[in-house]
């Protein structure tokens, strides 16, 4: 039931698991696993030894409206990509989406845990951990090693620096400098808190 589509590339040692689907001009490094009913969109790219746990889907749609005439929400149209580099995991069921123009990218050797949400246009640097039930919100920059515990809110357009510490159930509302460690909603310094 596995779904290769057109103008697909899949590297060497990749497992392509039951019911998972690329749906075009995707392209999958070696060596990577890709479980069961994970749903690659259009253009996506997906680094070496990546694994991506049942349920994973890459490429939907951010969420994105503007009114019309009548005050009714229309969808803007998202025509960027998602980059995943090197040695990323990425637990079952995150939805991590196509950025609106550019890319949305996590960066080489960050694990993100279960049930985590990725919004459109997000960076998220190198070797960072996103812990379950986690949301962040669009155009958010996450820095390298970066913990986010579990159910954490970043909110959009935000700066996280470098080696910061998210509490969990934290709400982060304003940029946060490298090396901070902060908790709490909203949040603040932990020393504080």
């Amino acid at each position: 039931g596995a779904v290769v589509g057109r103008d697909c590339r899949v590297g060497a040692g990749t497992v392509v698991a039951a019911n998972a689907t690329l749906v075009a001009d995707v392209e999958v490094g070696r060596d990577c696993w890709i479980h069961a009913g994970v749903v690659l969109g259009e253009g996506k790219r997906i680094g070496d030894r990546v694994v991506l746990q049942p349920g994973v889907v890459i490429g939907g749609d951010g969420f994105g409206y503007v009114p019309d005439e009548a005050g009714r929400p229309v969808a803007m149209a998202h025509r960027g990509r998602v980059v995943i580099e090197d040695d990323v995991e990425i637990g079952a069921n995150v939805a991590i989406d196509r950025a609106r123009f550019n890319q949305t990218l996590i960066s080489k050797g960050t694990k993100i845990d279960n049930l985590v949400q990725i919004a459109h246009n997000v960076t998220i640097g190198e070797g960072s951990i996103i812990v379950s039930q986690t949301g962040i919100a669009g155009s958010t920059k996450i820095g390298s090693h970066v913990i986010l515990a579990g159910q954490s809110g970043v909110d959009g357009h935000l700066t996280i620096g470098d080696e910061v510490m998210v509490g969990g159930k934290s709400g982060v509302t304003r940029d946060v400098p490298k090396g901070g460690v902060v908790s709490g909603v909203p949040a603040r310094s932990h020393g504080e808190q």
